[in-house]
């Protein structure tokens, strides 16, 4: 009987398999370590081949674990967006780094457009600004600088991560969903297609692209000889929208925030394309039977790499979980900030120049107050994304929360009680791969509808808002003084 569900959750520092049935039941997970490479400050890359192999050896495991390949019903996928990869169609290799979202190598030339005045029509037609974030100018960068992707001529094929994982399942397939084609800022955000005239503005070839399909349906199979037999893909998604749908965030003003590596807010707004002025994103939520539901999203770049500095570049503490124990340990921050623009600001700033700031330190500061400010900071970027939301008409009455932070029960109730709303956790946080199963469930037959699927999500927790509104204010108020510091002036 096929009646399980494979889904393969390639995110930014690993990847890994996870094994579900229909009733949203996780039988199995086997993850591995991603590579970071950093060649220079600001540049960001993967080993695109390390991506493939790990990808591929984690989910052979959970094949393994389901009795075989005949027990699996379908498989999804979803990814770390944005980060773009480059591949020889013949040899189906890659040609060069996988150039990551974080990177930032791009600010220049997208300054440079923006300064030109195209950034108005980029938001028109995408949904998306001018900034480094998006694939577009890191295609445009890699053809310029990396010469050995011209010299492949008709053999060069350029996608996302999901593009470039179901190129190896399949053999040969070379498509990308909606809702990642919507974040490369070259697909027309209303029709869905790729659009020539971003295509030229940013140099990238059409012909290099995948054909862009939907997020559920049956996109083709894995060749035998990876698994034993040939298995369906049926569900691809970029992580933020796999987690949203995850989170059944289905309904217009459903809310979700995702606080892994970056923080990553969407608010559905179901078949309305919504636009902003406060510098928020739309983006495709899904698209299924040629149907596109949309989503206002900000993005916050730092998150969970935070902690992972903390850890790894600071030596502050020698795990997250860490984190919990010292933020409780001390009353207050002590007056100490951090604003971790360790690799710019993202939403609503976009200032992919601002630097990471420790500010408010006196000798009765320790090291407590310094991890407590970096995990109060979760809560200080997601305010400033609420009020940008709130500016567009799309304030949150309920935030649901996921991500492998969401699990710290501090920061739970510390986003609650700077939001002064209600905050929903579900007990199972990693709604990312959770939603990636829901699509390959409809995909695959399992589910008539992602309303349906919705029953895989289970169980929440609650966490209500407690902090007095004087201790909420002054909190914000030394927010505020200390992200203007890092602002350009």
């Amino acid at each position: 009987m096929r009646d399980l569900i494979l889904v393969i959750d390639e995110g930014t520092t690993s990847t890994r398999a996870m094994l579900f049935a229909a009733d949203g039941a996780v039988l199995g997970s086997e993850s591995a370590a991603l590579t970071q490479h950093y060649p220079a400050p600001g540049l960001v890359e993967h080993d695109a081949a390390e991506i493939w192999a790990h990808s591929l050896a984690c989910a052979r495991v959970m094949v393994a674990a389901a009795g075989g390949p005949e027990r699996i019903a379908a498989i999804g996928i979803t990814n770390q967006r944005e980060t773009t990869v480059f591949w020889d169609k013949v040899i189906g290799e890659p040609l060069a780094p996988a150039i990551v979202w974080q990177d930032r190598r791009t600010a220049d030339a997208c300054r440079a457009l923006r300064e030109a005045g195209h950034e108005p029509s980029v938001q028109a037609r995408t949904g998306l600004l001018l900034d480094p974030y998006f694939s577009a100018s890191k295609i445009g960068w890699a053809l310029d600088n990396w010469p050995q992707l011209r010299a492949a001529g008709e053999r060069l094929a350029v996608g996302t991560v999901e593009s470039w994982l179901v190129w190896k399942l399949t053999g040969g397939l070379h498509v990308s969903d909606a809702t990642n084609a919507s974040r490369t800022a070259l697909m027309a955000i209303g029709s869905g297609g790729w659009d020539d005239g971003l295509c030229d503005l940013f140099g990238v070839p059409r012909a290099i692209l995948p054909e862009i399909v939907d997020c559920a349906g049956r996109f083709g199979e894995t060749t035998p000889e990876l698994f034993g037999a040939p298995i369906p893909i049926c569900g691809l998604a970029g992580d933020q929208q796999a987690a949203t749908i995850g989170q059944a965030c289905l309904s217009p003003g459903d809310t979700k925030a995702t606080y892994g590596t970056g923080a990553f807010v969407l608010t559905a707004t179901g078949a309305r394309l919504p636009t902003s002025r406060n510098r928020l994103l739309a983006t495709v939520a899904h698209q299924i039977d040629g149907k596109r539901h949309y989503a206002l999203e900000g993005s916050v770049f730092v998150a969970g790499s935070l902690i992972k500095w903390l850890r790894d570049g600071l030596g502050l503490i020698t795990s997250a979980a860490e984190t919990e124990a010292l933020a409780r340990s001390v009353p207050d921050n002590g007056g100490v900030y951090l604003v971790p623009a360790l690799s710019g600001l993202g939403a609503p700033w976009w200032e992919p120049e601002a630097r990471g700031a420790l500010s408010g330190l006196s000798f009765s500061a320790g090291r407590a107050h310094v991890v407590r400010a970096a995990a109060e900071a979760m809560a200080h970027q997601t305010h400033d994304l609420k009020t940008a939301f709130a500016a567009d008409g799309a304030d949150w009455a309920r935030l649901r929360i996921d991500g492998g932070m969401a699990a710290n029960d501090w920061i739970a109730q510390d986003l609650a009680d700077m939001l002064a709303i209600p905050v929903e956790r579900p007990a199972f946080v990693e709604t990312t791969a959770m939603g990636a199963a829901m699509l390959a469930g409809v995909g695959a037959g399992l589910f008539p509808t992602l309303g349906a699927a919705a029953a895989m999500r289970g169980a929440t927790t609650g966490f209500d808002p407690a902090l007095p509104a004087e201790a909420r204010a002054a909190r914000l108020a030394g927010w505020q003084a200390a992200i203007a510091a890092v602002l350009p002036k």
